[in-house]
């Protein structure tokens, strides 16, 4: 899905691959880029992952990863299998605000995070038991750059009966948490962002059309979807 009039991309746009990601060339971007930023070190990212499971480190049981916005579209991960999935108790919303990967400090963009309250559909990825340390660190060093999403082990329910996957919940607490806005603030926010990453607007559209060819269509994505078509359609703001 396309947008409609070019956003003028930054000078540097760094796909986020998976040698990208795992090579740490964005986390050393977004170093030099922001110098008021601190992403977390390989040691805290190491002891984050670690975390999520007993004390031998060892996975006792099948590992899932959840996507709900970006991964659904690009993991940048290898994995043996992947399912439509629904998780309780977690909503999908544009509340994570970004300076750099869809933003700037001049025009900061909205990425989405899981909050409190309702249900999200999107995909299951079961990472074989051989390459979840290798694929992990990948996940953490995208996911993890800081402490705006916090790692939980969610139940998400598939065709197949529910898994156990580990899914990125907004840190309430973090600064670039910005809460409920309303839908026009956000459509306005999305229409007019640009970062590294690229168009803010495009990590919309992009999940908006990946959902449809699921067959599990966000109503108030692609609601927000068309909004940021019709501000992008009525020129600068």
């Amino acid at each position: 899905m396309s947008s409609d009039r070019p956003i003028p991309p930054p000078d540097d746009i760094i796909p986020l691959t998976r040698e990208n990601i795992r090579s740490g060339r964005i986390r050393d971007w977004v170093s030099r880029h922001d110098g008021s930023f601190k992403p977390l070190s390989d040691d805290e990212l190491r002891r984050t992952r670690d975390a999520m499971f007993p004390p031998d480190g060892r996975p006792d049981g099948p590992v899932w990863l959840f996507g709900y916005g970006s991964l659904i579209w690009n993991p940048a991960i290898e994995f043996v299998e992947k399912r439509p999935a629904t998780v309780h108790g977690l909503h999908r919303r544009f509340c994570l605000q970004t300076y750099l990967g869809r933003g700037s400090r001049e025009r900061p963009g909205l990425v989405l995070a899981l909050d409190r309250g309702g249900c999200c559909r999107g995909v299951a990825f079961r990472i074989a038991p051989e390459h979840v340390e290798s694929e992990l660190d990948i996940v953490w060093r995208r996911e993890m750059i800081s402490h705006a999403y916090r790692p939980r082990w969610l139940t998400a329910t598939t065709s197949d009966g529910p898994v156990r996957a580990i899914g990125f919940v907004i840190n309430r607490g973090h600064e670039r948490y910005t809460g409920a806005l309303s839908e026009e603030a956000v459509a306005d926010t999305i229409a007019h962002a640009a970062g590294f990453l690229g168009p803010c607007c495009d990590y919309l559209f992009n999940t908006v059309e990946h959902l449809d060819e699921l067959g599990m269509p966000d109503a108030g994505l692609s609601r927000l979807a068309r909004r940021v078509k019709e501000i992008r359609a009525d020129g600068p703001a």
